[in-house]
């Protein structure tokens, strides 16, 4: 006889984060950001508080809040410090709340996906880290594309890396197509977090 509330073996913990904040291109960019770092997450946008405390926030891992919205409502924040990561304005330390994650969001992309991948990093300081992907596609790329997507990651163009690599521009060309390819991923920002997450390339690299 099966329990109607039994759960099949198969299934897995989704991991769900909460974006709090009024803005819109905030929560675009850093959804997409997420995204990259933790395929197999759930995220749901609030602009206001209320909105949020409605949804329940037991139900998230982690919430990424608006600057002011944390501090018109530090009684709840301080009690919740480990799940809340500030979303801030500005880079400077000084203006960032003291014994908050923070995350400075009006900074260029390739610093905003470093600032996401040391935050995942600290919280999993062991590398037992929520990997983007299992090692299914990371055995599908050859060791060439390996390198090439390494070098991506740090930044480099193509010409650098077939100069880095003694390949043809066009070989670099055809390693890139076949990488996005085979992950699914466009963005250098994304193949760089899964570069990252994969052990390919060390983060104090990119």
């Amino acid at each position: 006889m099966n329990n109607d509330h039994s759960m099949p073996q198969h299934a897995h913990f989704q991991p769900k984060m909460a974006i709090v904040t009024g803005n819109t291109l905030a929560v675009i960019g850093l959804k997409q950001l997420l995204l990259a770092v933790m395929r197999e997450l759930t995220i749901e946008a609030f602009n206001t508080f209320e909105d949020f405390e409605a949804a329940g926030p037991d139900h998230f891992v982690h919430f990424f809040v608006d600057f002011s919205i944390v501090l018109e409502n530090i009684p709840f924040f301080y009690t919740q410090k480990r799940k809340t990561i500030v979303l801030t304005p500005s880079p400077d330390s000084d203006k960032q709340l003291a014994g908050y994650h923070c995350l400075c969001i009006n900074v260029p992309e390739e610093r905003l996906v470093k600032s996401l991948l040391m935050l995942e990093r600290q919280g999993h300081p062991h590398h037992a880290s929520l990997k983007k992907d299992g090692g299914e596609n990371a055995q599908r790329l050859s060791d060439r594309e390996i390198e090439v997507l390494a070098l991506v990651a740090q930044g480099f163009i193509n010409k650098e890396i077939a100069d880095r690599l003694n390949i043809a521009l066009s070989t670099v060309v055809t390693h890139r197509k076949n990488i996005t390819e085979k992950l699914g991923m466009k963005s250098v920002s994304a193949l760089t977090v899964y570069a990252v997450m994969n052990g390919y390339v060390d983060i104090n690299k990119i």
